[in-house]
């Protein structure tokens, strides 16, 4: 299921993304405001909502949680709001993922099949991963260590996802950095060794001495369970 709705009051913008989303085999619908929104998603089934805060009758944040009390759909947000507190606010109220606008659209398009991948099958029972030191919950995409959720960033988390589901294989810089940035972003592997240098922080008991989101120089990353 590819049903994308899209929420914002900028008709340009809504008409752009609907074209493009369209032409990347998307069935897209659109609201211009929050109520419309709630209102469309409760009559269509819908795989992804992208959601701009800045809505002419209500707050984002507001749509969200109101979409939370009834729908798990994944929510990607799209926004001009570029403080770190407009981004916390949305995640703790459920959303999944957070785009600051400008953005390029190979970025939005690889978040969104980094959504729809993460969301899988319906029926899918996505496993609980365990290691030494953590456990990666890939269904209610928690992450715990010594009985303690560890908060991930909405990055962080997509980079592990990623790892996780792929155990034991090798993930090439390039192919990570095309699903979690975008294709735009193939050259820029100094993001990948900050993200990854925080997971391990996080994650690892030794960071210095990874035993399970290990480095392959030259080449990419690898998760070992």
């Amino acid at each position: 299921m590819n049903n994308v709705l899209v929420v914002d009051d900028d008709p340009h913008l809504l008409r752009a993304l609907g074209i493009t989303l369209k032409a990347h085999g998307y069935t897209v619908a659109t609201a211009a405001d929050g109520e419309a929104a709630l209102h469309l998603a409760g009559q269509r089934p819908v795989a992804v909502v992208i959601l701009d805060l800045g809505l002419p009758d209500m707050d984002g944040t507001t749509v969200i949680e109101r979409l939370r009390q009834w729908s798990s759909v994944p929510i990607l947000v799209l926004s001009a709001r570029h403080g770190s507190n407009d981004k916390v606010v949305a995640l703790d109220a459920g959303a999944d993922d957070y785009i600051t606008k400008p953005f390029g659209l190979d970025e939005l398009l690889a978040r969104l099949r980094a959504i729809l991948r993460r969301r899988g099958e319906p029926g899918e029972e996505l496993p609980v991963v365990e290691t030494e030191s953590f456990t990666v919950d890939l269904a209610k995409k928690r992450v715990s260590k010594a009985g303690q959720d560890i908060r991930m960033t909405p990055t962080e988390w997509n980079i592990l996802d990623i790892l996780v589901r792929n155990p034991d294989k090798l993930i090439t810089q390039q192919q990570l950095l095309n699903e979690v940035w975008g294709p735009s972003y193939a050259k820029e592997g100094n993001y990948l060794r900050v993200y990854m240098a925080q997971l391990r922080r996080k994650l690892e008991a030794e960071p210095g001495n990874p035993r399970h989101l290990i480095t392959e120089p030259g080449m990419g990353y690898r998760f070992v369970p």
